[in-house]
């Protein structure tokens, strides 16, 4: 879908930052591949799958009027992007032609304790399907072998590619064969339910020594690049005419799109630069070029991180393939 109905020529099209997050999460490139792993695009038996141009007109509606899109937005639970991607995928699956979206996190529950719950439970022509969701954005290893996925660390160093694969196949997508979670599932429908995940994000690498890809990740997938403070004034000589901008965390899922007024000043850039403590965050950056319309694209993203980067120990825990098995009823 995403090459029949390429995203930057519609990036191009949108203005409204929750709108152009939409049309990113629907069309964007997963981080995994199929083929080991049980992934499942949750439009993949929509009729916007066999017939693009309808997605494509779809979002161009919701750019023309975002109230509804905002109103569900703001009903949400939660501010953090994990919650924030699922809501966006919760709007449209809720119009997509041909899906029904049965439930939406189903909590499963074993004498009063919560076992996990489904992310999306939904039918459509190929049948009924549980899909987990997550956004991950992962930095790759400096010294190890970026081919293995325990090695790829998020940007606060303690979520892990390898961790987060495991706990999606040995626990979320098994959960919707429980015995708890049966007689959930059996009062919203019938039938065969079989269990899928699905990850958006990019993968960043390192600036000096770029490493392999992790296993099963999608060649496709979305880059960046990540360096240390202290390597900051040697990788920002290489374009120093670059406008380069801070991303706050709401807006690290669609590339940035600023206006004159938003932008800040290079003095203000460097300013921030120098104040920023070794022990900050990891700090998302962009940037940015004009288009011929005078608004700022971004073109590229890096995470800056601390000199002591990353705080956890590596896992030396090897990656397992399980996959769920189908329920029969």
């Amino acid at each position: 879908m995403t090459a029949l109905l390429p995203l930057d020529d519609l990036l191009n099209q949108l203005r409204q930052p929750a709108v152009r997050d939409l049309a990113w999460t629907l069309l964007s490139p997963a981080l995994l591949q199929p083929g080991s792993l049980p992934l499942r695009n949750p439009l993949a038996a929509s009729d916007w799958a066999a017939h693009p141009d309808r997605l494509y007109t779809w979002l161009l509606k919701q750019e023309r009027d975002s109230r509804p899109l905002q109103a569900w937005l703001d009903e949400g639970r939660s501010r953090r992007l994990g919650h924030y991607y699922e809501r966006l995928w919760q709007f449209a699956l809720q119009q997509a032609p041909g899906v029904e979206l049965l439930a939406a996190n189903l909590p499963i529950r074993h004498n009063g304790q919560t076992l996990g719950e489904l992310d999306l439970l939904l039918r459509d022509a190929d049948g009924i399907h549980h899909l987990e969701l997550a956004i991950k954005l992962y930095l790759g290893p400096e010294h190890d072998d970026g081919h293995d996925a325990h090695h790829w660390l998020g940007p606060g160093s303690q979520d892990r590619l390898g961790v987060k694969l495991q706990h999606l196949l040995q626990h979320q997508l098994p959960l919707a064969s429980s015995n708890e979670a049966q007689a959930l599932i059996d009062a919203v429908c019938q039938g065969v339910v079989r269990s899928s995940l699905w990850l958006g994000g990019y993968l960043f690498y390192p600036w000096q020594a770029p490493c392999a890809s992790p296993q099963y990740a999608n060649p496709a997938h979305l880059r960046g690049r990540w360096l240390r403070h202290q390597d900051w004034p040697a990788f920002a000589m290489q374009q120093p005419e670059a406008h380069w901008q801070t991303l706050p965390r709401a807006a690290w899922l669609s590339p940035a799109r600023l206006t004159d007024v938003e932008m800040k000043s290079a003095r203000a850039f460097n300013e921030w630069l120098q104040a920023l403590p070794d022990d900050a965050q990891a700090q998302l950056l962009v940037r940015l070029e004009a288009d011929a319309s005078g608004q700022w694209q971004e073109r590229e993203r890096v995470f800056l991180v601390g000199p002591h980067w990353p705080q956890a120990e590596p896992w030396d825990q090897p990656l397992r393939s399980v996959r769920p098995p189908e329920r029969a009823r």
